[in-house]
């Protein structure tokens, strides 16, 4: 093999590896959302409500993945699985706002009790970024509770 080979081939091996790279630490896609929210209803489904929720709100567990995360808010607004926050949990936040005003949790409840699956468009601060950008959220009602997860736009 000569040198002129080897290095092309070695040229290719780092370009490969770092759009891997790049692509592992990017904002997540909306197939990835909608895989993790119906990944998060079968654990909570197989494992209970208890520690369904729980494992949702655990940073850095199976369902928090770079900027996507699952939350799950009951019917009535309460936070009951936080995967960016867990200081949320337990918190009713029907009446909370965007920064353009627009009551996302409420709407999201309303959906949820209407549609039962949707997507959502909202501005939320993103956890990688820390910064406050267009989310889409895809969410489905499970029992008395919506599953949610979302992409930054």
């Amino acid at each position: 093999m000569s040198v002129r080979t080897l290095l092309c081939a070695s040229l290719a091996a780092v370009l490969v590896t770092t759009g891997a790279a790049q692509a592992e630490t990017g904002n997540a896609t909306a197939a990835e959302a909608t895989a993790m929210v119906k990944k998060g209803i079968s654990f909570i489904k197989s494992n209970g409500k208890d520690k369904g929720y729980a494992e949702i709100s655990t940073k850095g567990g199976q369902f928090n993945d770079r900027d996507l995360y699952l939350v799950v808010y009951g019917l009535d607004g309460v936070v009951r699985a936080h995967g960016a926050n867990e200081k949320m949990v337990g918190k009713n936040l029907i009446d909370l706002k965007d920064v353009d005003g627009k009551a996302f949790v409420k709407e999201r409840v309303d959906l949820a009790q209407s549609k039962g699956t949707f997507w959502q468009d909202y501005k939320f601060t993103n956890p990688v970024s820390k910064k406050i950008e267009p989310k889409r959220m895809y969410c489905e009602k499970l029992d008395d509770a919506v599953v949610c997860g979302g992409i930054y736009k």
